[in-house]
């Protein structure tokens, strides 16, 4: 009896082993998930006409804009403050 109750004590230890395992790679695999549903809509590409191109971070604020038209305006990206100010000084 005593063997008995041996291999039951090893195959349970052996079960909840691999059920906790398994539960462990769940719960990192769906907040990988999350993660990456969160980023994936985080920048937002804005073009008000023609010669402008607005890249838009909507988790800061910061947006950064380029002119396509050569000789006008800045060729390169430029960093820009937010329009939308997180306190308001009024």
């Amino acid at each position: 009896m005593n063997k008995n109750l041996l291999s039951f004590s090893i195959i349970f230890l052996g079960i909840c082993l691999l059920l906790g395992s398994w539960l462990i790679l769940q719960s990192l695999k769906s907040e990988e998930v999350n993660t990456t549903q969160v980023e994936q809509f985080r920048y937002e590409l804005i073009s008000p006409n023609d010669s402008n191109i607005i890249i838009f971070d909507k988790k800061s604020g910061e947006y950064w804009r380029k002119f396509i038209e050569p000789n006008e305006g800045p060729t390169d990206w430029e960093k820009q403050k937010s329009p939308i100010s997180t306190s308001s000084s009024k």
